[in-house]
This record gives structure tokens, sequence and C-alpha cells, in this order.
């Protein structure tokens, strides 16, 4: 028997018993991997439906956990994972492995790799770049382009048409409104005093805040606290302490206001 017909043929029976069970359902017009993977019970023992709307492609060793939503033309690259649950120790709590609604919009895509935990939202023709984790409980707006090996920590929130480049990382909690544009290599910070399991401290998580239209060199590091202001400009390279208003341009070590003219030094 050809490996490759009996492999499809199991596939399709596992498929068609979680569509039985109420487990599954699958759109029209949909192109899916026989080495996928559908797994709609979480570390608790408790199951959740997954959803698939039509001409979805779901690629080779692609995971789909149970709560996850898929909108019609989406597109799940080879092994990537979608609606992954957290499980054990962050920022002072303990996650049970519990899974939560996921919803992967219309025209999304997952390029290969990239990790999204339970609990996130992306709307529509949103693309996440290869090897990037986003996790629990983010809000990934429509239009935005993701670079690969982005890391996008619990309960971001990222307006409509952003662009962050790769090797990015977002703190928890971060907010970036629409239009806004990240270099590479971006760095931010939401904790002052760098607690982290102290008995007797609870950390102090202070997010950045990226306003409208908001541009960031490459190699950046915002600190905690601190607000880019809307179509403010910082330079590659700098350290932002402070606020940035509205239109301005900075950059340094620390980052200062300078003139829109002025020559980098």
């Amino acid at each position: 028997m050809n490996e490759q017909h009996s492999t499809t043929r199991m596939h399709e029976s596992g498929m068609r018993e979680l569509v039985a069970a109420g487990l599954l359902e699958v759109g029209t017009g949909c192109r899916i991997s026989p080495s996928a993977i559908f797994a709609p019970q979480d570390e608790q023992g408790t199951m959740r439906p997954i959803r698939v709307g039509d001409r979805v492609v779901i690629g080779a060793g692609a995971v789909l956990c149970g709560g996850v939503e898929v909108g019609e033309g989406a597109r799940i690259e080879e092994q990537a994972v979608a609606g992954k649950p957290e499980l054990g120790y962050a920022v002072g709590r303990t996650y049970s492995g519990a899974r939560a609604r996921t919803r992967i919009g219309a025209n999304v895509i997952l390029r290969s790799g990239s990790v999204i935990y339970a609990g996130t939202e992306i709307d529509t023709n949103t693309a996440v770049g290869h090897h990037t984790v986003v996790r629990s409980f983010s809000r990934l707006g429509g239009d935005c382009l993701l670079g690969h090996f982005l890391v996008i920590e619990r309960e971001c929130r990222i307006g409509d048409r952003v662009r962050c480049s790769p090797h990015s990382h977002l703190t928890s909690a971060t907010v970036i409104a629409d239009d806004v544009f990240l270099g590479a290599g971006i760095r931010t910070v939401n904790d002052k005093h760098l607690i982290w399991r102290d008995p007797d401290r609870e950390p102090d998580l202070v997010p950045p805040r990226f306003e409208a239209g908001a541009k960031v060199g490459s190699g950046s590091t915002v600190l905690s606290g601190v607000t880019i202001g809307e179509r403010a400009l910082v330079g590659a390279g700098s350290v932002v302490t402070r606020d940035i208003p509205a239109g301005a341009t900075a950059y340094g070590v620390p980052a200062r206001v300078r003139p829109a003219n002025a020559e980098t030094t």
C-alpha cells in the first residue's frame, strides 16, 4: 500500500471522527495537509471545537488547538501552531494549560514556524512572519505586516496597518496604535526594577506606548512607561527614556528631541 495514500486515509478518518463529535468544522474548498494536527483537548482535559472557514490552506505539520477559529482564505503554513495554551510560571502567576478562543481572521497568513497562543485575535489580511511568537490574549489589527523572529508578549494591543520589522521584542501589554512603523531589532521594557519571582514585591509593570503614525528606527530601546507621540520619529539606535511629543524628531543615547532639520552627530 502506498504510504502517502495510507496516511491520507488515516488523516481523513481522524478528521471525520472529530467532525462527527462536533469538535471540528471545515468549510468548502480547503486544502489541508495529511500531516496537519487538530488537537481539541487542552491540559485540563477540556474539549473545545476547532472551526476552519472556506478556502483555508493548512500546511504540513501545522497544529490547530481547541478553540481556534480560522477565517476564510487564511493560510497556516508548515509547522505553525495556532491556539497553543499557556503552561507554567510567568509574571507572578502559574498558567494551567487551559485553552481559550483564538481567532485567526480572513486572509491572515501564519508563516512557517510561527506560534500563536490561546486567546489571541488577529484581524483580516495580517501576515505573521516565520518563527514569530504571539503570546496569550494579544490583539493584532488588520493589514499588518509582522516580520520574522518577533516576540509579542501577553496582552499586547496592535492597531491596523502596523509594520514590525524582524527580530524585535514587544513587552507585555505594549500598545501600538494604527500606522506605526517599527524598525528591526527594537527592544521594549515594561519593568523599571527588574523584579522576577521576588516573594516580597510584585512587579510594577508599565509598558511603553506608540501613538498613531509613530516611527522608530532599527536597534532602538524604549523603556518602561514611555509614550512615543503621534507621528513622532525616533532615530536608529536610540535609547528612549522619556516621552517623545507628537510630531517630534528624537535620537541619541539617551534620546533627545532635536530640530527637524538637525544633522546627526
